[in-house]
C-alpha cells in the first residue's frame, strides 16, 4: 500500500475477487482468514459491498457475488467492443465475411461487435445483440472447446447450418484475457469454410485478446 491508496477500498475490492473466484461462496471468518483482518473489519465490509447489491448473504451467512457486479459487467460491453473494432474490420475486409466478437452471457453467446465486409456483393447479415446457445454456432462452440481444453494456442471451430440455413461460420476463442471469455469469427454464406478462414481467425482471435490486455 502507499500513501496516494485506500486501505478500505482495497479490501473492499480483494473481498469481490475471493468471492469471485469460490462457486460456493465465503463465510465471515473465512474472508477474516483470507484477508488476514479481524471478522469486525469484514463485517463492515460485507455491509457496504451489500448496500450496493455487490455482494450477498445466503441463510446459512456465506457471502458470494451480488448481482450489482452483473450491471457494472454490463457497460464493459462497449470498451471490449472498441478495443475489437480495428481486428475485426481487418478480418471482415480480408475474408470478405461478417466479422464478430461474441462474449458468454449465462449460458449463451452474445454477439457484443459486428463488422460486415465493404466490398462483397452479399454476406450474411448480423446483428450486435445476436444471442444463441452456446453450444449452437461456431462462436459459442469454439468458447466450450477452450474450456474443455485450454491451451495457450487456441485451434479453431468450424461449423455449417447451425443458426442459419446454408450459412457456415469459423471461430476462435480469445485467449489469455482475464475477466472476458469469448470469441472471434466470421460467418458466411458458403457450404464450407475455405482453408485459409481458420488460421486467420485465429490470428484475428490473438490480435483482440492483446488489445483487451
Amino acid at each position: 500500500m502507499t500513501a496516494e491508496t485506500s486501505q478500505t477500498l482495497d479490501r473492499g475490492l480483494r473481498v469481490l475477487k475471493l468471492l469471485a473466484d469460490t462457486d460456493h461462496g465465503l463465510t465471515v471468518t473465512e474472508l477474516s482468514n483470507k484477508l488476514g483482518v479481524n471478522r469486525t473489519v469484514v463485517y463492515r465490509l460485507l455491509a457496504t459491498l451489500e448496500q450496493h447489491a455487490l455482494i450477498r448473504r445466503d441463510l446459512g451467512g456465506r457471502a458470494r457475488v451480488g448481482l450489482g457486479v452483473l450491471r457494472l459487467g454490463r457497460q464493459v460491453h462497449p470498451l471490449v467492443r472498441e478495443a475489437a473494432l480495428p481486428a475485426l474490420r481487418s478480418l471482415a475486409e480480408d475474408i470478405g465475411a461478417t466479422a464478430h466478437l461474441t462474449l458468454v452471457d449465462g449460458a449463451e453467446a452474445l454477439a457484443v461487435a459486428v463488422v460486415e465486409p465493404t466490398w462483397t456483393d452479399y454476406h450474411v447479415a448480423y446483428r450486435a445483440g445476436f444471442r444463441h446457445p452456446l453450444d449452437r454456432g461456431a462462436a459459442g462452440r469454439a468458447i466450450l472447446a477452450a474450456r474443455r481444453q485450454p491451451v495457450d494456442e487456441p485451434g479453431y471451430t468450424l461449423t455449417h447450418g447451425e443458426l442459419e440455413a446454408g450459412a457456415s461460420g469459423a471461430a476462435a476463442p480469445l485467449i489469455g484475457v482475464t475477466g472476458v471469455e469469448g470469441s472471434v469469427g466470421v460467418v458466411m454464406l458458403a457450404d464450407a469454410v475455405p482453408e485459409r478462414v481458420g488460421p486467420r481467425v485465429v490470428d484475428a482471435a490473438r490480435e483482440v485478446a492483446e488489445a483487451l490486455r
